[in-house]
């Protein structure tokens, strides 16, 4: 790999990506906003009415509970569709900030929000590992 940067037209390709993988992700933390609002509202609601089984109150909490993981599992990853957008802004996209060096396009077809080159993840993962 070289330090160089990837040409105008790998950048614009990529962007494109993730432009539209922000527009997707941002259709889901809005679809699971709108779900979590609801089941809030029925949560608050009276349903005196309704014989509540223990078994359904313990399936509404753990799908409540799995969409505010995905929540908060899309918002991270929004954070970082946002925090590339910014790297293709600054010029420094593609570009391994630890070792300074292109990061593989394998490596940016499978996560075009990627920061770290494959080597860089690695070791920050042994480092954290061995803590």
């Amino acid at each position: 790999m070289s330090t160089k940067s990837l040409s105008k037209e790998l950048v614009d390709h990529y962007q494109e990506i993730l432009l539209e993988e922000k527009r997707q992700t941002q259709k889901i933390i809005d679809g699971l906003i709108i779900t979590l609002e609801q089941g809030r509202k029925e949560q608050t609601g009276d349903l005196s009415s309704y014989s509540v089984h223990q078994a359904d109150l313990g399936t509404d909490t753990y799908t409540m509970e799995n969409n505010v993981f995905i929540l908060e599992k899309e918002q991270k990853k929004m954070a970082q569709i946002n925090a590339a957008l910014k790297r293709i802004y600054e010029g420094t996209y593609g570009i391994c900030p630890i070792t300074g060096k292109q990061i593989s396009l394998q490596r940016l077809d499978a996560i075009p929000w990627a920061l770290y080159s494959a080597e860089a993840k690695l070791d920050e993962e042994k480092k954290h590992s061995n803590v």
